[in-house]
Formats: structure tokens, C-alpha cells, sequence
């Protein structure tokens, strides 16, 4: 069935409970390629118990399946793509919690016949003590197939815009060749993220790096370039997807700061010529 709008904008899931512990978040950390030098003293309480820090990143997976599902969207889900992810922190992100998600749809933009819509879902995380907001996820996807279903008269939000000069800083991170088998077992097991064969019935050489994950890559550069390894300095974490990212590729990440609360950045794979994130901005809190 297509979208049907605005109805679509009542649909809830609330109350779902989970929990995470410190094993979780360094096995998060593995994922995005921190604890790779046993000497970087920086990245040390990323992957080890004593004073565990969280990448607030691992948001995004600590929740994983909830959200209102893309079948109950009225959408085809073999058309929709992940468009873009924003994660806004209340709080510092714990290394371990016991956490409720209440989750909704926020709006729909409708494209056009044939052009596709594009829908905003919303997850809130709060602590399960002592019920206050931990993080906020918003998460888009372009439904590339449901488009003239009816959606908001507003135009789409303007991305964030990249700046026009060369970069400030620019990091550079090898995604190992077991990344995505690493990523996946904090929450998306998609076999197109492991599995050679599923990879190549989707048009890809082999397995694909799941576009969190590499978000996750930029939250990290962020983490190094600008906040001295402090997690507690990222307010918000936002970005868009435009490419994939194969396990073995070079990421380059360009950062640009525009002011002491304002990184924008963008990520590049240079041997294949692929910007894969675009639009990039983290907020920091200033101290």
C-alpha cells in the first residue's frame, strides 16, 4: 500500500526497553577502527574497561530495531535507501545503561510522481533510571519509489553546506578488510554486509561497509582532530550518505572548523574517486 499521509505521522513505537553493557561499547569501538595500535594511548579507553568512554555514535546502535519499521511506512522497501543520520546528545553517552526508546515519524517530503519521498523517523533514548533524554536519533530515508503519495507542502530542509576552501584538517583511516564483520555484531546483520554473494545480487563487487559505520569514522576523526580524544565535547553528530565504502578502502575525511562550536566535514574514498559522506556538521560544547 503507498504512503498514506498524513496519517503516517501517527505512527508510534514507545516503551521499548534495552541494555548495553561495557562490553557492547568496546566491541562499538572495535567496529569503527579504534584499538588498532596497542601503544595510542588516545584510543585506549575507547576498548578497555578501565575508564571505558563511549563513542557517542554508538547511539545509533544501542537500540538497534527500534524505530517504527519501514513495513508499516507503505513503502517499497527494495527502493529505499538510507539518506541521512543525526544524532543529537543530551548527555554524555554512558559505556553502559539500561535505556527505554520511543520512537515516531516526523514528517514526510513528497518528490514528486516518480521522483521518490523522502521520511524523517525519530527515536528518543532515555535512562530507564531515571527517565531523562540521552540521546536523539533522526533518521531519513529517501523511499525512491513512493513518490506523489502526499507528504508536507514544506520544502525539504537545505543540507548543511560544505564549505568552499580546502579542508583545515584531513584524517586518514585503512577500513580494515574485516570491518563490516566486526560493525554488524552491535546490531545490523544484513548479509549484504558480509556475504560476498549478496553483495554482488545488489550490483556490488562483494559486501559493503553499512553507512553507520562509516559515520562512525567521521564521529572518530572528529574525536581526534578537534575534541583531544573527549567524547563528552560532541553535542551532535549529522551527516549524508551518497556512496558506499568497501572493507580495504582509504577513508579521507576533510574537517573544516568554522567556529569553536562548528566542524563540518566530509569523507572520501580518493582511490575511487567517491565522496560517500556528504554535508557533514558535529556541534561541540565549548568548556
Amino acid at each position: 500500500m503507498p504512503i498514506n499521509y498524513p496519517a503516517i505521522l501517527e505512527l508510534k513505537e514507545s516503551g521499548k526497553r534495552y541494555t548495553f553493557t561495557d562490553r557492547d561499547t568496546m566491541l562499538y569501538a572495535l567496529g569503527i577502527g579504534l584499538g588498532g595500535d596497542p601503544d595510542n594511548a588516545d584510543e585506549l579507553p575507547f576498548v578497555y574497561e578501565k575508564d571505558l568512554r563511549a563513542v557517542p555514535t554508538q547511539a545509533t546502535v544501542v537500540a538497534w530495531g527500534a524505530g517504527v519499521p519501514t513495513n508499516k511506512l507503505g513503502v517499497n522497501y527494495k527502493l529505499v535507501l538510507h539518506g541521512e543520520e543525526k544524532t543529537v546528545l543530551h548527555r554524555p553517552f554512558p559505556p553502559e545503561a539500561s535505556i527505554i526508546a520511543d520512537s515516531g515519524v516526523v514528517e514526510v517530503y513528497d518528490k514528486g510522481e516518480g521522483k521518490g519521498a523522502i521520511i524523517v523517523r525519530e527515536t528518543v533514548l532515555r535512562d530507564e533510571g531515571d527517565g531523562g533524554k540521552i540521546a536523539t536519533l533522526i533518521r531519513t530515508i529517501v523511499a525512491r519509489g513512493d513518490g506523489g503519495s502526499g507528504g508536507s507542502s514544506e520544502p525539504t530542509p537545505t543540507p548543511h553546506p560544505t564549505p568552499d576552501r580546502e579542508p583545515d584538517n584531513v584524517v586518514e583511516y585503512t577500513v580494515a578488510g574485516n570491518q563490516a564483520a566486526i560493525y554488524r555484531l552491535s546490531g545490523d546483520r544484513n548479509p549484504l554486509h558480509i556475504d560476498p554473494d549478496r553483495g554482488k545480487a545488489a550490483g556490488f563487487d562483494g559486501p559493503i561497509l553499512h553507512g553507520l559505520c562509516t559515520y562512525g569514522f567521521t564521529c572518530r576523526a572528529v574525536l581526534e582532530a578537534y575534541c583531544d580524544f573527549d567524547p563528552d565535547r560532541i553535542a551532535s553528530h549529522q551527516a549524508r550518505f551518497s556512496a558506499v565504502v568497501f572493507p580495504g578502502d582509504k577513508l579521507r575525511i576533510n574537517l573544516w572548523k568554522e567556529d569553536d562550536e562548528t566542524i563540518s566535514f566530509q569523507a572520501e574514498v580518493p582511490n575511487r574517486g567517491k565522496i560517500v559522506i556528504k554535508n557533514g556538521l558535529t556541534k561541540l560544547r565549548v568548556k
